[in-house]
Formats: C-alpha cells, structure tokens, sequence
C-alpha cells in the first residue's frame, strides 16, 4: 500500500537556500562576523531572542541607518538550489502541499515561497520602525529548539496527521520537526544528528531528488 503523504515542511537555510543561513548571507554581504554568538547558541548560553538581537547589532554597528530594504535586497542573490520550482509543482499537482519552517529571515521565506508557490511559511522576523530602520530587535517566529511547535501548527491547519506528513532538514535544529512527522529526509545533512533522525538521507545538488522517496514510499 502507498503512502499518502500530504504535506512537507521544508526547512529554508541549507535546503532551500544553497547557503549554511540567510543570516550568515547578509552577515557576509556587511562583512560582519556572528560566530561568537553562534557559538554561545549553540552552548545553550543565550537565547535564541538575545543570538538574533546580536545578528541584528553586527549590521547597526556596521550601519547605523540599516533599513529592511537593504536586508531584502541583500537577499535577492542569495543561492538557491536547483530544482524547488519542479518539486513545489509536483507535490503540487498530487495534492501534497508545501510550507517553510525555518530559524531563517522572514524576509527570505516569503521571497522563496512567493515565487515559488508554497502554501505557507513561518520564520524569524526583523523588527523595524514605520519608515522601515532596523529597531535592533526581533521576533522569534520558529523555535530553533523545537521546531515541531511550528511543523505542528501547520498539521493542525491543514488538518493533516503526523503519518500523512514529511519533513526536510539538513541540521540538528531539524530534529525535533523530524520527530513530529512521519517520514523524515536528511538532505544534505551537516551533522550526525539529523542524519540518526532521518528515516532517508539524500545528498544532491537538486531538490527535486527527494520526490521518489515522498511521492514512491512504500508501507512495509
């Protein structure tokens, strides 16, 4: 019997996005360096509010008059991988839909899932004054250390169960969305935990590589 998937959350930074983060790509567009508070997340030593307001301070101390526009149009080159326009319509066209789930920019999921056609995103927002400055803060959307809180609200809003959902990932802040799903994809992962949470791991420069495994799984 075939399963019958209906719906796949993606994660955005290093799935969607040929880059280890849309952060680490504005980051490198200011020629700025955040790996001390990446270091400090990552230990549990900060919070993942206080990582995204050190992120936010790198590019203020860089520019003081840093506004949202210069963050979008920082975006707008950012690498993507090959293959999401084939695999969002494919899914698609079998009735499966698509979302982002990601500790990414907002501003970066909504460009990606514009143009590409998902049915939803969630992401970590940059907060701005009225004429769009950067205030210093922002909004965690996604819980980097618990993703299945978000991946979960999806399945409830489109009325999916775990069995009938997938999620894709490439590191260990994957995990828990990968634990929340049915059928879980490492895709081109970076780390052994997300790998040990997978059910498949799949190495490719094309995304739309993962569609056999989605579209073509077996029950056993």
């Amino acid at each position: 019997m075939k399963r019958r998937y209906k719906l796949v959350v993606f994660d955005m930074d290093g799935v969607l996005i040929d880059y280890v983060s849309s952060w680490t790509w504005v980051h490198d567009k200011m020629n700025v360096d955040n790996e001390e508070a990446f270091g400090l997340f990552k230990e549990g030593k900060i919070t993942e509010i206080e990582f995204i307001r050190r992120d936010i301070g790198l590019w203020l101390r860089k520019d003081p008059n840093t506004n949202i526009r210069d963050i979008v149009n920082a975006l707008h080159d950012i690498p993507l991988i090959s293959g999401i326009q084939e695999t969002i319509a494919t899914l698609s066209h079998n009735g499966i839909r698509s979302v982002i789930v990601s500790g990414g920019i907002d501003k970066a999921a909504e460009m990606i899932s514009n143009e590409y056609g998902f049915d939803g995103f969630a992401a970590n927002q940059i907060l701005t004054y009225p004429d769009g400055k950067l205030t210093g803060d922002g909004k965690v959307v996604v819980d980097l250390t618990d993703k299945g809180i978000v991946t979960r609200e999806f399945m409830e809003r489109y009325s999916v169960s775990e069995e009938e959902t997938v999620a894709i990932g490439n590191s260990y802040t994957d995990v828990k969305m990968m634990n929340a799903t049915g059928f879980a994809i490492a895709f081109n992962p970076i780390d052994e935990a997300v790998i040990a949470a997978s059910d498949i791991v799949v190495r490719s420069n094309n995304l739309s590589d993962v569609l056999e495994f989605i579209l073509g799984s077996d029950e056993q």
